[in-house]
């Protein structure tokens, strides 16, 4: 009988070995493709401009301050924020922007954003200025 049971274990053995050579498929969400807006216009002394959008899942979102004048490079405020319809709610700020910086964050959720634009006290005549944002 013992003969008979050897080859037997042998078999279910092998058959278990090659069971777990077998790879593992994790599943993958698909990655939308973000998008970018482009938003312009013109910064008054003290003033403020905020540009609301929205982001339609969880992902990167950033705001680069793309060109800014007539003053060479003047440093203003940037900062991205959430929308509630009528106010822009600081989240990320920087009161040292100058052209080419960037504020990134990390949408949690889809929902209603912003970016903000505004002088720090440092523009003494009105800038324009073009702000790119890509996001979820």
């Amino acid at each position: 009988m013992h003969s008979l049971l050897r080859p037997a274990c042998l078999v279910v053995v092998v058959l278990m070995m090659t069971g777990c050579n077998d790879p593992v498929t994790i599943p993958t969400t698909p990655t939308p493709n973000p998008t970018t807006e482009t938003f312009t216009g013109t910064l008054t002394v003290s003033g403020g401009v905020t540009h609301p959008f929205s982001a339609a899942t969880l992902g990167t979102v950033s705001a680069t301050l793309t060109n800014i004048g007539p003053d060479e490079n003047p440093t203003v405020g940037l900062m991205l924020g959430t929308w509630n319809g009528s106010a822009c709610a600081v989240v990320i700020p920087n009161d040292a922007a100058m052209r080419a910086t960037v504020v990134i964050g990390t949408v949690n959720q889809a929902g209603q954003l912003c970016v903000r634009i505004y002088d720090v006290g440092r523009i003494t005549t009105p800038q324009d200025y073009e702000i790119t944002v890509v996001h979820p």
